[in-house]
Formats: structure tokens, sequence, C-alpha cells
């Protein structure tokens, strides 16, 4: 997974000369809508595919749980409608660049199905949803912030055949919510795409607090396993390396460490 917002020509050159030739492309939330073109015509020339377009909104931050609870996705009140008709322009650009799927953190949605917040969040995917499927795009909430019930639950609510899963294994780590290869057995049926990412557990007796990322393979998750059960479950889409690494180098030495550590486990 990478970022828009640099060159698009030099972005994916960096990209395939790792050997990379497809992935997942983020959209910060104070980027132009307006440069889908010159992604479009950066990817056609680098014959580079784009699965899903992520969508990420201003003000969102993931300094810890509550701050998660406050700021992240749709849950918040405040930035609604405004995130709403972000996501809608994310699934615009999409359809410029030729990407089947948009994708999104939505926030901790209740569980509660009768709370005001629930009905709201539901009714907004649902109208991303439709939108999406204008342009026959997918729409994948990212897991990690419910357990998988609770996730399996509301995509059943909202009841829109084009909804489905990012299924992120360390997300379910770094949240607490759960083993993340006992939720890939509940939500298999509904994942569209897969993160490779690793992290550990939040520390014991640090209320909101959240785990750590680590390198792929230096984590919890278990990365072997994880791609097993990938197998298990009948998965046969692309596997996009994640990895959030602050210093742009060391991101690069853990993204090339990630691509032989899949490549071996595969053969």
């Amino acid at each position: 997974m990478f970022w828009a917002g640099g060159d698009p020509a030099q972005t994916i050159a960096e990209l395939t000369s790792l050997g990379i030739r497809s992935g997942q492309l983020g959209i910060p939330g104070d980027l132009p809508l307006s440069c889908a073109p010159q992604w479009r015509d950066a990817l056609r020339a680098a014959n580079f595919r784009i699965h899903t377009v992520f969508a990420a909104y201003k003000g969102e931050s993931y300094a810890d749980v509550p701050t998660v609870q406050r700021t992240v996705g749709f849950i918040p009140p405040a930035t609604r409608a405004e995130r709403e008709q972000r996501t809608l322009g994310v699934s615009d650009f999409a359809a410029v660049i030729g990407a089947p799927g948009i994708a999104t953190h939505i926030g901790f949605v209740p569980e509660s199905q009768s709370d005001p917040d629930y009905i709201a969040v539901r009714d907004m995917v649902r109208r991303v949803c439709d939108h999406a499927a204008s342009h026959n795009q997918t729409f994948a909430l990212e897991t990690g912030q419910e357990p998988a019930r609770v996730l399996m639950a509301f995509l059943n609510d909202v009841a829109r055949p084009n909804l489905g899963i990012n299924f992120d294994p360390a997300n379910m780590i770094l949240y607490g919510t759960g083993d993340p290869i006992e939720a890939l057995g509940i939500l298999a049926p509904k994942v569209i795409t897969v993160h490779c990412k690793d992290g550990d557990w939040p520390p014991a007796g640090v209320a909101g607090a959240l785990g750590k990322e680590k390198a792929l393979g230096a984590g919890s998750v278990g990365i072997p396993r994880f791609l097993a059960k990938l197998r298990e479950v009948g998965y046969r889409g692309p596997l996009s390396i994640e990895r959030e690494a602050s210093d742009p180098a060391r991101r690069m030495v853990d993204i090339r460490s990630a691509i032989a550590l899949i490549a071996d486990l595969k053969a």
C-alpha cells in the first residue's frame, strides 16, 4: 500500500524498482482529487494496477484508542457529512484511474443496532455502496476496530452486495480485538483484499493504548499461519504489503524484506 501526494510517475517507479506491479493507493484527506488524470496516465504508462483506492480524512489521528474513537472515519458526527462527500469523490477518483474498488476505516461501530450513531453510519455506508456500485466498484471496510462478529453483523445489516472487507491481520492485534486467524475464518466470505502487516498486542495494563506495528514477520500475527489460512479459506486476491514506519529508509528496507518473506512462504 502506498500514498498519493508525490509525483505519480516517480512514486510508481520506486515501487516497480522493487518488482511490485500492483497495489493499493491511499488518498490523503487534503489531496486535491483533480489529480486523478495524472495518476491514471502514470499508472497506464507503467502498466501498474491499483486494486483499491483507500480514503483517509482530514483530522484523523491514530495516537491511541480514545483518539481513534473521536477522530477516525464515519463515526464523529461533526465531520460525517463532509467525509461522505469526500468518499464519493474518492470513488469518482477510482473510476478515473480504473480501480475496481475503494476502502476506508469507518471507525468504531457501536454494537447496538439501535444506537443513533450506528444507524447513521449504516445508512451512510449504504449510500457510499450505492455510489460505488454506479462505477461497478466494491467498497471495503478495513478490519481492526471491532471484533469479527460485530463487523460481520454490521455488513449483514448494511445488506449491499458490493460491500466487503479489507482484512488487516495486524489491526486485530494492535486494537486488541481478537486473534486474526480466528477472525479471518469468520470474515472470509466478505474479504475482498488483504493487508500483509504485522504488529504486537497493546501493553498490558495501559488503558486505551494501541499495540505497536512491526516489520512483517517480526510481530505476533504469525505470517506463515496467516498465509496458510488465506489458502484454506480460498482467498486468491492480492497481498498488499503495508508498512507505516516513519523513517522512509527503514520503510523501504522492511518492504524489501516483506517481499522476500512472502515469496519464500508462497514457494
